[in-house]
This record gives C-alpha cells, sequence and structure tokens, in this order.
C-alpha cells in the first residue's frame, strides 16, 4: 500500500455504477467540478450505514460548493443495491472496487472476521476531495470503522478553501 498525497493527482478509474454504466472516480459528472469520494466498507457495516445517510442528508451543501459525490465499496452489486435499499442513499454509488484499486488509493484492506461479517477482503474508510485540477486536495484514510472526518466539517472547509483560495494542506516533505 502506497498512500496518496496531498498535491498529488489522484489516480483516476472507472468502477461499476449501480443501475448501470460506469463512475470514474477522480473526475466529476455534470457541472461539478470537483469531486467527493467516500469509501466504506460494504454492506456489514453499521456505521457506514449511518455515514452514507448522513452524506447523503446534507448533499446539498456540497452541491453548493461545485462538489460531486460519489461513495464507493468492494461489495459486489447485490451487496451495494441492498446498501442503498437500506440507507435510502440516492447519489451514484460504485461497487466491486478490486483489491488492486483500494491498494492505489492507499487504502487499508481487512480480511473478514467471519462469513458472517461478508465473503471477501473489503476496504477500510477512505474521503477523497479531488479539485478541479485533478489533485487530491483532501484525503483521510482510516484502519478502523470508528474514524471518519465529520462531514459537515468536510463541506465548511471546501467552502473556506474555495472562497479563500486556500492551499492544499501538508505538502512539505522532509528531506
Amino acid at each position: 500500500m502506497t498512500p496518496l498525497a496531498a498535491g498529488q493527482a489522484f489516480p483516476q478509474m472507472d468502477i461499476p455504477k449501480l443501475g448501470g454504466g460506469t463512475l470514474r472516480l477522480g473526475a466529476p459528472n455534470g457541472a461539478h467540478d470537483w469531486q467527493l469520494i467516500v469509501v466504506y466498507r460494504g454492506l456489514h457495516c453499521p456505521i457506514c450505514k449511518r455515514y452514507l445517510s448522513k452524506l447523503d442528508e446534507i448533499k446539498e451543501k456540497f452541491f453548493d460548493q461545485g462538489v460531486d459525490i460519489v461513495a464507493v465499496s468492494g461489495d459486489p452489486e447485490d451487496k451495494a443495491q441492498a446498501m442503498q435499499e437500506e440507507t435510502g442513499f440516492s447519489l451514484p454509488l460504485g461497487y466491486a472496487l478490486s483489491i488492486e484499486q483500494m491498494a492505489r488509493l492507499g487504502l487499508y484492506v481487512s480480511d473478514p472476521r467471519s462469513a458472517k461479517e461478508t465473503d471477501r477482503p473489503f476496504p477500510e474508510p477512505g474521503l477523497f476531495v479531488v479539485n478541479a485540477q485533478g489533485e487530491v486536495q483532501i484525503l483521510d484514510v482510516s484502519n478502523a470503522p470508528f474514524a471518519r472526518p465529520d462531514l459537515e466539517g468536510i463541506a465548511n472547509g471546501i467552502k473556506f478553501i474555495r472562497a479563500n483560495d486556500y492551499p492544499i494542506r501538508g505538502t512539505h516533505r522532509a528531506a
């Protein structure tokens, strides 16, 4: 796993989109020029369900800032469909993120504790904000389901960044 760095070009990739077609991670859709990518663990995760529900609830705060939103997981299509049905998530939902793609994003990957949890390795949470230049503006990668950024804080942060031409932070590299 090689973590992505702040300011680095986001590694664009296509994944299947629930309902048909594909999602391009790192390339916003429609009139939006930024993209928020939320990687969730999968249908088995109750914290993910609450997080996606909250994201869906405040989506207009992101849209008002020109930010496209997608959520993705390593789940197969049937589990992604069940997640959408259980959460009421109305935004683009991607599925079948491969272990290789998870590694390209610098995500932590866990093995299931039992077949009751899930039947395949899955990504731990990740959040990426990609700016209009295709660079990683904000990133948060966790190795556990309990550590996730506050979505209201991310929306407010994007608003501040865009209004004040605030630079990408965390780009200093030790010699």
